[in-house]
């Protein structure tokens, strides 16, 4: 454990205004993520490819809104739905652009998981578009360090102009050891009568590992080593539904107070 940031808040860790804000006891897992785990693995005809990522600016719910499954091409993708009653697309936008400067806020969206975050330029609070968050975590029992790059919503297809009352936090996903990466994704908070809902989307692995700019030679090469040490799809899911249910549940609060 030497050098491992640790879970969870020790000594004086709560001593913050937001400090009440953290809980280590989690909500279960919704039903249809539970479903979705005891379903398995999905078709690949059934899974949103990288390629299509602009399909969730339409109406509606696609074939898979909580799954996953290997892709055609190689890889795999992670679908998770998030009901969030009260909380506002806005909100969202504000906690990635807050959370990030600091530890001990980044705990208090997955007490259970979470051990460490700052930025890679070392700044506060501000916006998230274009800064890399460097993050430690755990995805089941694996033990992470990641670097996760935040990137215009174009950058991954989606055009701003559909966008509009909604919010879409798309990143580049990799890790903070080598400069290695492994997967995207896309968390897009619309409004609901209730609140809002996010339909979350992870493409990892295969044709989405690559080296930070690297070439063709460097990318053939890191490739089945990056291969070995992809998450489980089943442990991305079951986090993302823990963290973003979690958090959903005191937002509003914590927005009200300090966004």
């Amino acid at each position: 454990m030497a050098g491992r940031a640790y879970l969870g808040y020790r000594g004086d860790d709560g001593a913050t205004e937001y400090g009440g804000f953290f809980n280590p006891e989690m909500a279960a897992l919704p039903t249809h993520v539970v479903d979705a785990l005891h379903h398995g693995p999905q078709a690949d005809q059934t899974l949103l490819e990288l390629d299509g990522a602009a399909e969730l600016l339409d109406d509606g719910y696609q074939q898979t809104e909580n799954g996953y499954g290997h892709l055609a091409g190689g890889g795999f993708q992670v679908s998770v739905r998030t009901d969030m009653p009260g909380v506002t697309p806005g909100m969202w936008a504000w906690w990635f652009g807050w959370h990030g400067s600091e530890t001990r806020r980044y705990k208090l969206w997955h007490p259970r998981a979470h051990a460490s975050a700052r930025w890679a330029d070392g700044g506060g609070d501000g916006s998230y578009v274009g800064r890399t968050s460097l993050i430690e975590e755990y995805l089941g029992s694996a033990y992470l360090k990641g670097a996760i790059r935040f990137i215009t919503p174009d950058q991954m297809g989606l055009p701003q102009s559909r966008i509009g009352d909604s919010v879409a936090v798309c990143a580049r996903l990799g890790s903070s050891e080598v400069p290695v990466d492994i997967g995207w994704f896309v968390h897009h908070v619309r409004p609901t009568a209730e609140g809002a809902e996010m339909r979350s989307r992870f493409w990892m692995g295969g044709p989405y590992v690559g080296v930070r700019h690297g070439n063709l030679l460097a990318n053939s090469l890191v490739r089945p080593v990056a291969a070995r040490q992809l998450p489980d799809p089943r442990d991305l899911l079951v986090h993302c539904a823990q963290e973003m249910n979690h958090l959903a549940g005191f937002l509003p609060d914590l927005h009200a107070r300090f966004g």
